[in-house]
């Protein structure tokens, strides 16, 4: 009778946990994981200085600055230039109240003034060159250290 005891408990047992397993269930859900990438660009330069000059009549003098941008991979952009803090009809250096007109360009003939320049990003350093010149005839009185300051502006 003992036997028969133990196995109905066995039995008990086996049929209990057989039906908790009949009763499980589950289910299951989906969701979506993403990210927008979005691009980006930065700018920076270097200083123009022109070599020193003297009092009188300016012969052209030349001086570059390089500006250098890092767009993201396949991102257009657009770089353009100021017109600087001492604009009047063109841009000026000034000490006080005295002026020097200087031009901006885009190739290193001198020959085309700098407006605007375009590019696609490449995610790493771009150079580009800014070519300056106070040109020549320029009838220089006073003596200082004359100044402007240029604002190099990317779109993208």
């Amino acid at each position: 009778m003992k036997m028969k005891r133990g196995l109905l408990m066995v039995a008990a047992t086996a049929s209990i946990s057989l039906s908790s397993a009949a009763l499980a269930a589950s289910g299951t859900a989906s969701f979506d994981v993403s990210v927008q990438v979005l691009a980006s660009c930065s700018i920076s330069a270097s200083n123009m200085s022109f070599a020193s000059i003297t009092t009188g009549t300016t012969t052209n003098t030349d001086a570059t600055s390089t500006l250098t941008v890092n767009c993201s991979s396949g991102t257009p952009f657009t770089i353009a230039l100021g017109n600087g803090t001492n604009y009047s009809a063109g841009r000026r250096l000034a000490s006080g109240a005295s002026y020097i007109n200087y031009f901006l360009y885009s190739d290193s003939s001198r020959s085309n003034q700098w407006n605007s320049t375009s590019g696609t990003g490449t995610g790493s350093d771009q150079n580009f060159t800014v070519y300056g010149r106070i040109p020549s005839g320029q009838s220089i009185l006073n003596t200082g250290i004359y100044a402007d300051t240029i604002i190099a502006t990317i779109t993208y």
